[in-house]
């Protein structure tokens, strides 16, 4: 399987499966010198990982991750710190129930890529949706902690802004509520909200999609190039790649089909030291180039496809079947995407700082 590596100077690789004995992900492409730890890149997999609620799945994985790669402790300061070379991250799988999956084994599931992946290369992983598998993502969040690493002054944040039809009230967006809640959400009263909501649709057997917002504040003007390599391009693509994910949104997004011109352009005065934006409409990116504003992404994911209410769908045999997918997943999905969202947008960043100092000689735009 081709197409598991994201990015150009700044690359990641994923590997392993939601069943396998262990995954993990290579970075090649980071700066040498950056301190890192196993603790630090803990602390991200630990607000990814599940069984944290009964609002996701309940299987149990420490994910503890191991470095076995790419660093060096520095004999001066006595810190382990980047080389420069390949960093190799590695989590072991310890809580899969395979079993769980024998009786769908023979049959695709609605909404999954069983088919998909069945048709384009003649065999699949139905243990868990192997490559498939959300679990992927424990990976990605690895790296991530090492992107954020190598952005110096950038502060990387997401919050859920919706799930089903609720939305927050973004009168009441605070940034310190977003870890004191299950659902990683900045308004308290919404969070408050969803519990019981969730509550009715896991007791259901069904599931329901969610909104993701991720915010990079101190992201400096000129990152990204016009036209094949522009910064919004590869953070759309960086989004969409997540599983479940259906639609991926800047700034004003698709509200901006129903704004004028004069409404959604955002009018530009002189600061003390530079220019500033008197709006955001734009989510920090003019051109597929970084403006100097907070970069603002949103994504939808859609319900988990896994639920045990009945399903119609067919055999490999093309004979038509009834699918009940049993064992542990989330009722929504969107909430673990959280983290996910935030590492690859660090993901990208790390990117793109890379590229445009390997381009211009500079961290930011011209004063930058």
């Amino acid at each position: 399987m081709s197409f598991n590596t994201f990015g150009h100077l700044f690359r990641f690789t994923t590997w392993g499966e939601s069943h396998g004995p262990a995954l993990g992900v290579v970075v090649d492409g980071c700066p040498p010198g950056l301190p890192i730890s196993e603790e630090a890149i803990q602390r991200d997999l630990d607000r990814r990982k599940p069984g944290q609620s009964r609002f996701t799945t309940q299987r149990r994985e420490d994910d503890q991750v191991r470095i076995l790669s790419g660093t060096f402790i520095d004999e001066a300061d006595g810190v382990l710190k980047t080389t420069g070379t390949p960093i190799s991250l590695m989590i072991e799988n310890t809580d899969q129930r395979s079993k769980d999956y024998s009786e769908i084994k023979d049959k695709y599931r609605p909404g999954h890529a069983d088919f998909t992946y069945h048709q384009k290369y003649g065999i699949r992983d139905y243990k868990g949706s192997g490559r498939a598998s959300a679990r992927e993502t424990a990976a990605r969040v690895a790296a991530g902690a090492i992107a954020r690493a190598a952005l110096p002054g950038v502060t990387i944040r997401a919050s859920l802004v919706q799930i089903g039809p609720h939305k927050i009230d973004y009168a009441r967006f605070d940034w310190d509520q977003v870890d004191q809640n299950p659902f990683f959400c900045a308004d308290p009263v919404a969070a408050k909200a969803w519990e019981l909501y969730l509550d009715g649709i896991r007791k259901d057997g069904n599931s329901v999609g969610a909104v993701i917002e991720v915010v990079a504040e101190g992201v400096p003007p000129g990152w990204g190039a016009p036209i094949y390599g522009k910064l919004s391009a590869d953070l759309a693509s960086a989004m969409m790649s997540i599983n479940a994910v259906k639609g991926v949104e800047i700034g004003a997004g698709f509200e901006a089909a129903a704004l004028t011109g004069i409404d959604n352009a955002d009018e530009m005065r002189a600061g003390p030291a530079a220019p500033y934006f008197t709006s955001n409409k734009a989510g920090g990116i003019l051109g597929g180039i970084s403006n100097g504003d907070p970069v603002v992404v949103r994504f939808a994911v859609k319900p988990t496809s896994s639920i045990i209410s009945p399903r119609l769908s067919v055999t490999t045999a093309n004979e038509d079947t009834e699918v009940i997918t049993k064992g542990r997943h989330d009722p929504c999905v969107g909430i673990r995407a959280v983290p996910v969202g935030e590492a690859m947008m660090a993901l990208v960043l790390a990117d793109h700082y890379l590229r445009h100092r390997g381009q211009t000689g500079r961290e930011g735009g011209i004063g930058y």
